[in-house]
């Protein structure tokens, strides 16, 4: 397939970045309630925030490391700008016949510890799942038609491995350490990678069958050839 080297975007592109920024958004949302899995508590975020790493998949395998790094960076900036109008309002006095302050405030008074921890992790994360699998659809080059299934799942699980792990080792010890007991919070760390790695598993059939689509209708399969990686270059350009 070609490959399209210039700045413009697609319509399908577009509602790809729309829905990535939106599940960053709903995960800090969905965080404030703590939910039971079993005998396992965790994040409500983890029912949308997992979805984010497979767009990430998606967008990394048909139109590469270039435009998913635009993407999280525009991700990290609407959800920014999301908590910051959030803290916005919560300080702003409420109306005197305004009776639920104390909800607002549980889903909007971010901790500036827990917010930074979450900034911080999800960039982190966010560019160790594009990296990898960018580099391993390098090395998985010249693979044959048959062989894409295999090649784009084992690509898929890793890459979300790497930045999940990478994520929790930042989030947990920064925004919960001195808090959460050491081997709690190593017990929960683990959880949320284990979890989050089921959950891209389970929906993997799907993922296939977005990403086999995507590249048939854009026409694109873009392979990171002579590209930065630096994770702050903004442009297109290699």
């Amino acid at each position: 397939m070609k490959q399209n080297d210039n700045n413009k975007v697609s319509v399908l592109f577009m509602l790809f970045g729309t829905l990535f920024c939106v599940c960053l958004i709903a995960a800090n949302l969905f965080a404030t309630k703590q939910i039971s899995l079993g005998t396992i508590s965790v994040t409500g975020g983890l029912i949308v925030f997992p979805l984010s790493y497979i767009v990430n998949d998606c967008v990394c395998e048909v139109w590469g490391y270039r435009r998913m790094r635009m993407l999280i960076w525009l991700g990290f900036a609407m959800n920014f700008f999301f908590v910051l109008m959030g803290a916005l309002c919560d300080w702003i006095p409420a109306a005197s016949y305004y009776t639920n302050e104390e909800g607002f405030h549980g889903v909007f008074g971010l901790a500036p510890r827990v917010a930074a921890a979450s900034f911080l992790a999800f960039l982190v994360g966010s560019f160790m799942n594009a990296y990898v699998m960018s580099r391993m659809k390098l090395a998985d080059r010249g693979h044959s038609k048959e062989g894409f299934t295999r090649s784009f799942s084992l690509r898929a699980v890793m890459s979300t491995i790497a930045g999940e792990t990478a994520d929790s080792l930042i989030f947990f010890p920064l925004a919960l350490g001195g808090i959460v007991p050491g081997e709690a919070l190593m017990e929960l760390m683990l959880w949320q990678v284990v979890l989050k790695t089921v959950y891209e598993i389970l929906v993997l059939p799907l993922t296939l069958r977005v990403v086999t689509w995507l590249k048939c209708v854009e026409q694109e399969d873009v392979y990171d050839e002579d590209i930065s990686y630096n994770v702050f270059k903004l442009t297109l350009e290699h």
